[in-house]
């Protein structure tokens, strides 16, 4: 199993597929199957049936899948730009996640 370098509310860019371009925010990480649910990208139909007693109502809803993390990249506060990631210790032996391009750390 890769270590997971996306984290939840993470800006990413899709680098292939049918969403290759879009931006979005991570709403989801699953670290044992290496996907993540991004906002607005993988959008797919699922017919439900109406349930009363939980308030469903029927029919086609839109939601968004999981989308294979290879297929992301983060992208970099400060310069802006699709990045991979690198990680910095700090004096007080913390790790923070580096910008590979620019060097700027994220949070």
């Amino acid at each position: 199993m890769n270590k997971v370098r996306v984290k939840k509310n993470d800006e990413v860019v899709v680098i292939t597929g049918r969403d290759r371009g879009v931006k979005g925010k991570v709403l989801r990480v699953f670290p044992s199957t290496a996907t993540a649910i991004v906002e607005r990208v993988n959008m797919i139909k699922r017919h439900t049936r109406p349930n009363p007693s939980k308030q469903i109502q029927g029919g086609i809803l839109e939601r968004e899948a999981p989308i294979p993390l290879t297929k992301l990249k983060v992208v970099c506060g400060e310069c802006g730009k699709p990045t991979r990631l690198g990680r910095k210790r700090l004096e007080d032996g913390s790790g923070v996640r580096v910008c590979k391009k620019c060097g700027a750390t994220f949070n």
